[in-house]
């Protein structure tokens, strides 16, 4: 998959150091995916939300941190729209 809203992940991770290793993870593994369907993310990431068509939320490092992404399962798209913490996802409009 093509990530799209990096910078939004680099700008969290010089905020949160101890989110460093869990998001480089994350970043890695959905470059290296190939998500035809939710499934396939499910399949991977069991804990992730589907809010409505495409739009996944990811919980990283154990829950301490979300990550909101639009996924295209056509395009092999993975548009990064917002990362958080706990507190701040419960703020979130999406």
């Amino acid at each position: 998959m093509r990530i799209v809203g990096r910078e939004e992940v680099e700008r969290f991770m010089k905020a949160h150091a101890d989110a460093r290793g869990p998001l480089d993870s994350w970043l890695a593994e959905v470059e290296a995916a190939t998500w035809q369907t939710p499934q396939d993310v499910l399949d991977r990431y069991p804990r992730t939300s589907f809010i409505r068509k495409g739009l996944a939320v990811f919980d990283i490092k154990g829950n301490d941190y979300r990550l909101a992404a639009q996924i295209g399962f056509n395009s092999g798209v993975v548009s990064v729209l917002r990362v958080g913490t706990h507190a701040e996802y419960d703020t979130w409009k999406l």
